[in-house]
């Protein structure tokens, strides 16, 4: 047994579906990367590294093409991301989140729509994904995502609200039942990610002197 075998073994069935070990490791490091990034700790980034591994092993495993590129790209933003935050530690002792600009905000919405359209015709010519624009979708959607992250903007919160709405049927469609699951679990924290960054992004603006929790502890209760 090789190692894809390996972590595409189920170890339970959920309505039936069998759920492999790597994908309920790798989403329960994708709710625990959520959970970090919330609290704007810079640990996010080494475990969506790992929980993209996972998962892209998973997907390999569903037949997904679009979603295991998805995860190769993670892993590479994630390397980015890691070192934006880091430095933004370095200087400020804090990642400073803030609400994006209208430029900022037009390109994510552009890239989004250009990306999935190229990247869904490609997949569908290369017959790589059963259903290649929802596939691309959230391929380009998670990258994007990553990059307004990484510049620690509030709007990322909101493309992420966008893949989830379609990563969830896509998911239970797949057979990625446990993925599906986690999806409809990432909307609620994606809501208070959104509600939290938001909060802090204006108090921010009304009092750009006052110095938020370091990023590498928890906010106090």
């Amino acid at each position: 047994m090789d190692i894809l075998d390996l972590l595409n073994t189920p170890v339970f069935t959920l309505g039936a579906v069998p759920v492999p070990i790597s994908d309920l490791i790798g989403n329960i490091c994708a709710l625990a990367t959520v959970y970090l990034a919330l609290r704007r700790n810079i640990l996010s980034w080494p475990v969506q590294i790992l929980g993209s591994i996972l998962l892209l092993s998973a997907s390999i495993g569903a037949g997904l093409g679009g979603n295991a590129s998805r995860q190769v790209v993670i892993i590479a933003a994630a390397v980015w991301g890691w070192t934006r935050w880091k430095a933004a530690k370095e200087e400020a002792g804090e990642v400073q989140v803030r609400w994006g600009t209208w430029k900022e905000r037009i390109w994510l919405i552009a890239v989004l729509a250009a990306g999935t359209a190229g990247f869904g015709a490609l997949l569908d010519w290369g017959g790589w994904s059963w259903n290649p624009y929802p596939d691309a979708y959230i391929f380009v959607g998670s990258l994007v995502a990553m990059v307004a992250q990484g510049r620690a903007i509030v709007e990322f919160w909101f493309v992420w609200l966008a893949v989830d709405l379609v990563g969830i049927p896509l998911a239970i469609s797949g057979g990625l039942l446990f993925s599906g699951i986690v999806y409809l679990i990432f909307l609620v924290m994606v809501i208070i990610g959104i509600v939290d960054w938001g909060r802090r992004s204006k108090q921010r603006i009304s009092s750009p002197h006052d110095i938020s929790a370091d990023v590498s502890r928890p906010d106090p209760a």
